[in-house]
């Protein structure tokens, strides 16, 4: 497989799923870029492209851990879970951010969480990580065990410590400096951007 980097840097370009500009975040910080990946959905082939590329990532894992469930939570990572869960064959659950009042009640959809199941907490992005527990606490208050996170993305801005601290190891397919390094050798970012961004992740 080509650099991972570069194809999902084109994936997200061609897609439009990356943009350049300013954003608030959900924490209130404003970024100089944003990344959303349900753009792919109107993108087969790049679409397709994360997907092969998220699921050849998750066949690494077994080698270390072992995964019984992939979860992930609404709405982005939700999105693409079913694909990747499909091409591997395994089965997957998704959170809902609240429970469900009617009908089939819970957060928990697509299956059942079983206690001792080991799971991968599959996302779009990571940024400091506190996100991420909003769907790990009910798959752990359910038996099962989370060994770890796998996202897209890592937006380098503390994740992956924060994580580690809680005792979840992060994977992730590429980093955002990567994709802006692959972005600016191939001219499809100006340089200008491309050190705004940088600048940011570095905190200047």
């Amino acid at each position: 497989m080509k650099d991972k980097a570069s194809l999902v840097a084109k994936a997200l370009v061609r897609s439009g799923a990356l943009k350049f500009g300013s954003f608030k975040l959900k924490s209130g910080v404003t970024s100089p870029y944003y990344i959303d990946l349900t753009w792919l959905l109107s993108s087969p082939e790049d679409f397709k492209c994360i997907v092969n590329i998220i699921a050849e990532e998750i066949k690494k894992i077994p080698t270390l851990k072992r995964i019984d469930k992939l979860a992930s939570i609404e709405l982005k990572g939700a999105l693409l879970l079913p694909s990747v869960a499909n091409k591997l064959n395994m089965p997957c659950v998704v959170l809902r951010k609240e429970s469900k009042t009617y009908g089939v009640t819970g957060r928990i959809v697509g299956g059942e969480v079983k206690k001792r199941e080991h799971l991968i907490f599959f996302d779009d992005l990571v940024t400091d990580g506190r996100s991420k527990i909003e769907g790990i606490r009910p798959i752990e208050d359910a038996g099962g065990i989370v060994d770890g996170v796998l996202v897209v993305v890592d937006r380098e801005q503390g994740g992956k410590e924060n994580l580690g601290e809680l005792g979840y190891q992060l994977w992730s397919v590429t980093t955002i400096s990567a994709i802006v390094e692959s972005l600016l050798s191939s001219g499809d970012i100006a340089k200008e951007s491309a050190e705004k961004i940088l600048n940011y992740i570095r905190g200047k």
